[in-house]
């Protein structure tokens, strides 16, 4: 392995397949007998997180560390703290800082060489229809033009969100016939009652009544919080490419496919938020609030923290 593989990574930006896939490689390069740590910033004190860090290990020669959420370190003190560790010669030790912000606090970015430093873009327009297009085709399957526009509008735009969404809809259809429109909604929508998507929908036109009712669907049919939250988030981030044209005085056919919001159907949630949010800001931060609120109190407290976030984001 190259001795410049110790030490911090940064794995910034929104597209989460690629991000996972390099991970693992790192991991892989990394060897047998690896030890593995996971933390979230925010719900492990960052104290904590460096003397872990700086503290070998008695059963592994070399270690792993990710932090996820490292867009949430912004205090003075635990800038400098973990920078200070990631400024340090390491020998056995590699720390991923994990996030889908496509920055960080400068002095965390200021401690990283620039090429351990990766921006995991989200798929630009002709790479989204390529994989998907791809994908069937190794299936085996024809999918057209109006179907695979039908899944970019429905689904998350990163890679892992696509592989689960398209392999859900290979094992639902025949090779005889081609993917079309009216079978991705069948079978991506209408199969759910509810989705994130749908929630979000509710949200953006500010009906808290049926928005409650959606959410606690999703949470009966097991879906996670952190699951429902990572899909708002991307809403929200949507959200925000959508007044960034509005603002500009940009809205056009052309413009909002460019940003993924081709039919009307999808585009008017964004219409109807673009009325109740004048920035996509506080949304995300509150979603970003409520993540960590879930994870440190457990699922019993779920439901109750999930609706008081549903309130806050609807009636502010």
């Amino acid at each position: 392995m190259a001795a410049g593989v110790w030490g911090a990574h940064l794995f910034l930006g929104p597209e989460l397949g690629e991000k996972q896939d390099a991970l693992k490689l790192l991991r892989e390069s990394l060897g047998p007998g690896l030890e593995e740590t996971s933390y979230y910033a925010g719900e492990t004190s960052l104290s904590d997180v460096v003397s872990a860090l700086q503290n070998g290990s008695l059963f592994a020669s070399q270690r792993l560390f990710t932090l996820k959420n490292a867009e949430l370190i912004k205090k003075k003190d635990e800038v400098e703290l973990l920078s200070a560790w990631m400024k340090e010669e390491q020998r056995d030790t590699v720390l991923v800082l994990i996030s889908a912000e496509t920055s960080l606090a400068k002095g965390l970015e200021n401690a990283v060489p620039k090429e351990r430093k990766r921006v995991f873009w989200e798929l630009f327009e002709n790479r989204k229809h390529e994989w998907v297009a791809s994908f069937f085709r190794r299936k085996g399957l024809r999918i057209s033009e109006d179907g695979i526009e039908a899944i970019l509008e429905m689904v998350e735009n990163n890679t892992a969100s696509l592989s689960q969404a398209c392999s859900h809809l290979a094992l639902m259809v025949s090779t005889e016939e081609a993917i079309g429109e009216e079978m991705v909604d069948r079978w991506l929508s209408h199969t759910r009652e509810e989705s994130a998507f749908s929630l979000f929908g509710r949200i953006a036109r500010g009906d808290l009544s049926r928005a409650l009712e959606s959410l606690h669907s999703l949470l009966a049919a097991k879906e996670s919080p952190q699951g429902i939250l990572g899909v708002l988030a991307w809403c929200f981030r949507k959200l925000r490419d959508y007044l960034a044209l509005e603002e500009a005085g940009n809205i056009s056919d052309f413009e909002l496919k460019k940003i993924g919001l081709g039919s009307q159907r999808v585009r008017q949630d964004y219409i109807e938020a673009g009325r109740r949010y004048s920035s996509a800001d506080r949304a995300l931060s509150l979603i970003a609030e409520y993540d960590l609120l879930t994870r440190n109190f457990g699922a019993g407290m779920e439901q109750v923290l999930m609706d008081a976030f549903i309130v806050k984001l609807i009636n502010g």
